[in-house]
């Protein structure tokens, strides 16, 4: 480790962390104790917080920047389970000989706050409502890569796609006056196909298809959302109840 000292209707202010994360689950008391007693770093892109298989026993505050947590297989095909955002936990603690569940990566240059099992037990102790709403966030959390797997499975590499694309929209997704959604990160069309397990030529077939029907478009470099409904359909969103969006994101 290298370091230096199912998809929803309403798209939130995603661009300020403020609004999302953890922070919303807990009291800005809570939040503050708990980073006063992490370790806090500056960790550059590519840099791996944990591997897949290690030991468990550590939770990630990402304070700036961004973390994507990959699963491989032994041919090793990668598959990014998660992409998280500033505001967010990595919480896999465990208990015992438990082992992370996939690998955590720096996607761009982070602050992240690290705090092991112990330390945390003493930030409880003083604080004991704060393990409830870490429970509530691991709940969250898995309830978010449920529903992803649940429209890779049912819903092919289309409705796949199209959901990931709501999910973008629900995290980082900027409205526009037009009422589209302009993506505001820039990510390739490979790290689209790890997220639904497609390759790279599938993720362009199937993005050149929506941009010629007017679903979507490119400008400078970034993913402009033009017809949200579409993808909704696509992706078999039900048309009555949206799914809240702490759960509809990556």
């Amino acid at each position: 480790m290298v370091e230096t000292s199912t998809k929803s209707g309403n798209i939130p202010a995603a661009h300020n962390p403020g609004g999302n994360g953890f922070s919303r689950i807990a009291s800005p008391e809570q939040l503050q104790a708990l980073q006063d007693a992490m370790h806090f770093r500056t960790y550059p892109k590519g840099t791996r917080l944990f591997w897949e298989g290690e030991q468990a026993g550590k939770l990630f505050y990402i304070r700036s920047g961004r973390v994507k947590l990959i699963q491989s297989n032994a041919e090793g095909k990668d598959l990014i389970v998660s992409v998280l955002n500033p505001g967010d936990l990595i919480a896999e603690l465990g208990g015992g000989e438990a082992k992370y569940g996939a690998s955590a990566e720096v996607m761009s240059s982070a602050e992240i706050g690290v705090l092991d099992k112990e330390e945390l037990g003493s930030v409880i102790a003083e604080h004991p409502d704060l393990a409830v709403k870490l429970m509530d966030w691991v709940s969250l959390s898995q309830r978010a890569v449920q529903a992803k797997l649940k429209d890779l499975l049912m819903h092919g590499k289309a409705g796949a796609l199209a959901s990931i694309l709501i999910r973008l929209a629900n995290s980082c997704g900027i409205p526009e006056a037009d009422g589209s959604v302009r993506i505001e990160w820039k990510l390739t069309n490979g790290e689209l196909g790890d997220m639904i397990g497609a390759t790279r030529e599938s993720v362009n077939r199937m993005l050149g298809e929506w941009k010629a029907e007017g679903i979507l478009e490119v400008v400078d470099g970034k993913l402009r959302i033009l017809r949200l409904e579409r993808l909704r359909t696509v992706s078999g969103c039900p048309t009555d109840v949206l799914c809240p969006s702490e759960i509809c994101r990556l």
